[in-house]
Parts: C-alpha cells; structure tokens; sequence
C-alpha cells in the first residue's frame, strides 16, 4: 500500500527544510510506504533548486514538477494528483501548517474502508485576531452563498482514494474551485479536525485579492444565486417603478407637480439603468467563463519532472 503526499510549493523556501524532516518521519510512521509528489508552481524563490537538490538524497519515493509558471495552488494540487502513482492520496500545505500527523490520520480512514474521501477540518486557529475575523466572515458568507456543508473553518486540506480521485481528475473546469468540486462529487465523507499550527517561516501567499477570486469562482461556477438575486432585484424594482408612477400620477392630477415628468423621467433612467448594468455584468461574466471552459486549454503546464525513482 503506497499512500501519495501531493505538496504544493509556492514562496516556500524557508520551510523546506523543516518540511523534508517532517516528511521523513512520516514516512517511517508509514513503514516506508510513502511517496511525495512535490510540485513547485510557478515559485519565484530558490524553491525549486532546493527540492532538485534534495531530491537523490531522500530515503522515499519522490516526484518533482515544475510550472511552466504561476496556476494556483488548486491547479498544482490537479497535476500532483494525476501524477502520484499511490493507492491512497493526501494533500498538505508545503509550510507545515496543517500537522503531518493529520495526513496519517486520513491515510488510516482510507485504509479502513471508512470513507472515500477524508477532509481536514479545523477546530481552532493561531492566526492573529483580525485573519481570524475575516477568514470567519469569508468562510460563513462561503456556507451561506455556495455549499451549506461546508465546515466552519473550511477546507485546506484533504484525502482519498483511487477511485475519487480519478473522479476527480476528469472535472477539467477552469476558474473553478476544487475544493467545492470535492463536496460535489459526493461519495463517502469523513471529517477529521485538527489545530491549524503557527506559521514559523514566510508570509502567507492567500491573499484578500485571492480569496475574493476564489469566492467570485466558487460562486459563479456552482451556484445561480446572481440570477435569482437579479430577477429578485428586477421584480422589486417594477414594484417600486409601478407605485412611484402612481404616486407621480396622482401627483400630476392633484397639482402637486409643476414640471410633469420630470420625476418620472429622472427615477426610471436611473432605476432602469442600474438594473440594465448589473444585468449585463452578471450575463458577461458567465459568458466569459463558458467561452473560458471552452476553449479546451490544459489547466497547467508542466515544464519538467523529475523523480529519485525513475529507474523503477
């Protein structure tokens, strides 16, 4: 039974160090079973030439993808998936944020037969006040608007087997969200919670401008909520149109207005023209995303591939 890592690699150069005694010693947890599959997506630190380096001298089998540049961590978790060669799959971060100790975990239920797929899912976090804040706002927003199953904290890592994976792979949507695909896809699930650790090296690269990409992808690629709100918001204002017309009406017959019209004329261009606007936005953008999905692109480019393996 051979359980495959899939890591990551982005602006992590500090960590690794600590990341490849980490991985040894899971892969003496798992008897000498394990493989990593390290893919460096598009880092413009010495991430890449570490992991080269370090590669011949790694006591478990190992992998190294480059990027032919930056695609997402989403897109870099897709290629190391479809290139690990295991039985069971894990993802973790390359900062070593989420404890190893969980991936094990996730390889023990999969073993088992528990689930298909097993999800990490926090129970605290030791980010400073304010990340915390605005990662619970970003992730009930996220429940409330996308997946209603969604764990509080929401989902960073995960694991599982063969057959989802592969179910998995052939979901080849660009601009969409991999994690919400997961919760799609169905299958047998099983939470598994842990303490989110402190980040010891570098800067987070999950910025406020991602997470609102990742939150406008999620949204228009698994859900109609923008259209409802927008026939919402086109029969509230044929409402308000209606009853201000009769107000205006009323008006014009009593003597009250001096310029007739003129409210009217002014209340319904502007009214009508927000709504017009808004409508052509939200129309564009899943235009634009359907001719993306189109265009029949691979969703990342692999540069090169190396293994301490390829003998085998």
């Amino acid at each position: 039974m051979i359980c495959s890592v899939v890591i990551p690699v982005y602006k992590n150069e500090e960590s690794i160090p600590r990341l490849l005694s980490a991985l040894a010693d899971m892969n003496d947890s798992l008897r000498g079973q394990l493989e990593v599959v390290f893919v460096v997506d598009g880092s413009p630190d010495q991430s890449y030439k570490l992991l080269r380096d370090a590669l011949p001298t790694l006591g478990y089998q190992a992998q190294l993808l480059a990027h032919s540049r930056n695609f997402g961590s989403f897109q870099a978790i897709r290629t190391g998936l479809a290139a690990a060669r295991g039985d069971y799959y894990g993802v973790m971060a390359a900062d070593l944020q989420e404890p190893p100790e969980l991936l094990l975990a996730f390889f023990a239920s999969l073993s088992a037969d528990e689930c298909d797929v097993a999800i990490g899912t926090r129970n605290r976090r030791s980010d400073p006040l304010a990340s915390r804040i605005a990662s619970g706002i970003f992730w009930g927003i996220f429940r409330r608007l996308v997946v209603p199953d969604m764990p509080e904290g929401g989902v960073d890592v995960f694991g599982c087997n063969r057959a989802f994976r592969d179910q998995l792979l052939k979901l080849e949507e660009s601009r969409s969200s991999l994690i919400v695909l997961i919760f799609w896809l169905g299958f047998r699930r099983k939470l598994q919670g842990y303490d989110r650790q402190v980040r010891q090296e570098g800067k987070s690269a999950w910025t406020l401008s991602k997470k609102i990409d990742y939150m406008m992808d999620s949204v228009f690629s698994f859900t109609d909520l923008p259209i409802r709100l927008l026939i919402r918001a086109g029969l509230a204002g044929s409402l308000l149109s209606v009853a201000m017309g009769a107000m205006v009406l009323i008006a014009r017959l009593t003597g009250d207005i001096a310029v007739p019209g003129y409210a009217t004329t002014v209340i319904s261009v502007l009214l009508l023209g927000g709504l017009n606007l808004l409508g052509l936005g939200l129309v564009g953008t899943y235009a634009w995303r359907g001719y993306e999905n189109s265009k029949g692109r691979p969703l990342a480019v692999v540069a090169a591939h190396t293994s301490n393996r390829d003998s085998e």
